[in-house]
């Protein structure tokens, strides 16, 4: 069955896979010493991490037998640029409400 593609807040949205991304900024680990950090089968845990790689934010590298996990930022700049879009548009209706007060504050 073939792993459904999500937008980056449906991958952020489930507490495993979050949990996963918490874990990996600590350290790059192999599949295996995730999957320890769970209480779910192997091909749960693959089915996640298979997730956070096709939206990436992560990246797998085979050395020797083990595969390792690490964080990537693309993942993270989709989600970055959304909250930015946001804090801008909070600042300026936050200024133009400094502006108002201010206006009534001198009259």
């Amino acid at each position: 069955m073939p792993t459904p593609t999500l937008d980056v807040f449906q991958v952020i949205g489930d507490p495993s896979r979050r949990k996963m991304l918490m874990l990996l900024s600590s350290d790059n680990l192999t599949i295996n010493n995730l999957a320890d950090h769970f209480e779910m089968s192997r091909p749960a845990v693959s089915k996640h991490i298979k997730i956070l790689y096709n939206a990436g934010f992560i990246s797998i590298q085979d050395i020797g037998r083990e595969r390792y996990c690490t964080l990537k930022k693309d993942g993270f700049e989709e989600l970055q640029a959304w909250i930015s879009y946001f804090d801008e548009f909070w600042k300026f209706k936050l200024k133009k409400l400094e502006t108002l007060l201010n206006k009534k504050l001198s009259n």
